[in-house]
């Protein structure tokens, strides 16, 4: 299975890819998608920027699943909503490509990969170059997504034991398909 993690943000989107085979991940590939060439006051051209990138990256990787980190409200409530506006954009590019959506708070993200939800993007970027065998440290937004990635390989394979188990079919938390929320 190929599975592709967004790490949204408006001015910088994360992707990581990651193939699981089993119990073993491999890296296939990382980047950033960013909007910061663009005018800070043209929202609509950088959600265009977003969209644009996640289905150019879906169509180069071909990937099976898509995790996306949820997006949680901080003390500045402009900056959720804007926040909110990209990852739409990144989620909307991954259902128009048929990708079934997982999704993943940074807490939930951070103990998968780390062991500790409070880890710090340092640490979350040693654990992701130690589980997936880099040479280097990917850049941070990089390893936050290949930690989405790493998350639903974990996270995905369990749920889908339990469902197979209990006998029923197969859902991973929260999720969209077919234009749902499952």
């Amino acid at each position: 299975m190929r599975i592709l993690g967004i790490d949204p943000g408006l001015q910088i989107t994360g992707f990581g890819v990651v193939d699981v085979d089993g119990h073993e991940l491999r890296y296939v590939a990382s980047g950033t998608i960013k909007t910061t060439h663009l005018d800070t006051q043209d929202l609509p051209a950088r959600l265009r920027v977003l969209y644009d990138g996640i289905r150019e990256v879906t169509d180069r990787y071909q990937p099976n699943a898509s995790s996306v980190e949820i997006v949680f409200v901080n003390v500045n409530p402009q900056g959720t909503l804007l926040l909110g506006q990209a990852r739409g954009a990144c989620i909307t590019a991954l259902v128009s490509r048929d990708l079934a959506v997982a999704e993943y708070t940074a807490l939930q993200m951070k103990k998968a990969v780390a062991g500790y939800g409070k880890a710090g993007k340092a640490e979350v970027q040693q654990m992701v170059m130690r589980l997936l065998k880099l040479p280097a440290l990917p850049g941070k937004d990089a390893a936050d997504a290949l930690g989405l990635a790493i998350t639903h390989a974990h996270v995905g394979a369990a749920n889908a034991r339990l469902a197979q188990a209990a006998g029923v079919g197969a859902k991973v938390g929260a999720g969209y398909r077919d234009g749902r929320r499952r």
